[in-house]
């Protein structure tokens, strides 16, 4: 099921695979520890706001529809919370 946020989340993990991908190229240069650690930084920066917008809009979308549609689908988007909560 796509989401509104789906095509800023790709844009924000394509920034953090090009930021990857410059860590790498960093390494192989062999550029400094302090200027790998800034764009390691960067990388994570990126995932972890993905991340954050996807469960925000799994929030927003899913458990609002699940409540929205009845018990069943309500405990449905529940259970489907809990499980993505591990990994907040």
């Amino acid at each position: 099921m796509e989401h509104a946020s789906h095509p800023d989340l790709v844009k924000r993990l394509k920034r953090a695979h090009g930021h990857l991908a410059g860590v790498i190229a960093m390494i192989e240069q062999g550029r400094p520890c302090v200027d790998l650690a800034q764009q390691l930084h960067a990388v994570e920066s990126a995932i972890t706001n993905a991340k954050r917008l996807m469960i925000e809009d799994h929030v927003e979308h899913c458990l609002g529809h699940g409540i929205e549609h009845g018990a069943k689908a309500a405990r449905d988007a529940i259970a489907e919370f809990k499980a993505l909560a591990k990994y907040l």
